[in-house]
């Protein structure tokens, strides 16, 4: 019998009934900070750091926008949605508009470093630009969303991260990495990062941190002792 559905959209009706467990599957992983081969998908500080060096290296605007990704854990779009008046220097914060969410005009505050809003100061003069009413509410970064994933690419590459982390979406999972080992509660890192689930801020308690280290030291301290001094920890 001829399959008038398939005929009709061109595209076989084998997998009709699939879709809901691909897609479970799908959102699972995306809930996890490791892929399907047990890679992690977040920088580690070491790889964090070579990131923002490496920004700092190229400069201009790509070293500020990377800066801001890495500072706040904003998505590539959260940050090309920045203008000057989201910059609030009174609170040393930057007011990122959450997107992800069902409406708009979620706002959160994300505090930052004062020396970065010197720096983004000093590449993108919005400090001037905040007090022009026709410059205050202009995006900061002119770029389209494509052009601002292939400059964040770039700088990842040129920091030498393995190429299983070498994507923009580690440096935000970097953020709730880093602030996990640092010991900030989910919550706290669930308000940074915009989530609107807490079952998403969840995955970052997969990370090891230095308390894990040490408690895991005590049950294998005595066989480390059984290792070539090369490889123990």
């Amino acid at each position: 019998m001829p399959d008038f559905v398939s005929n009709g959209l061109g595209k076989s009706t084998h997998n009709i009934g699939r879709h809901r467990s691909v897609t479970a599957t799908r959102k699972r992983m995306e809930w996890s900070l490791y892929d399907a081969r047990g890679r992690r998908k977040y920088l580690v500080p070491t790889e964090r750091e070579a990131f923002l060096r490496s920004a700092m290296c190229v400069g201009g605007e790509t070293a500020a926008f990377c800066a801001v990704l890495v500072l706040t854990g904003a998505r590539i779009s959260e940050a090309l949605a920045l203008t000057p008046e989201r910059i609030d220097d009174e609170n040393s914060a930057i007011n990122l508009d959450t997107l992800k969410r069902r409406r708009r005009g979620v706002v959160r505050a994300v505090p930052v470093p004062r020396n970065l809003l010197d720096f983004l100061d000093g590449v993108l003069d919005y400090r001037t630009a905040r007090r022009d009413p026709e410059r205050a509410s202009k995006r900061l970064w002119s770029w389209s969303r494509t052009t601002a994933w292939r400059r964040v690419k770039a700088v990842i590459r040129l920091a030498a991260t393995p190429s299983h982390v070498s994507k923009p979406r580690s440096v935000r999972h970097a953020f709730g990495a880093a602030a996990t080992i640092e010991s900030i509660t989910l919550s706290m890192i669930q308000k940074w990062l915009g989530h609107a689930d807490i079952r998403t801020t969840a995955i970052y308690a997969t990370v090891i941190g230095k308390e894990e280290r040490t408690l895991a030291r005590r049950a294998w301290r005595i066989l480390e002792r059984q290792l070539p001094p090369t490889y123990s920890s």
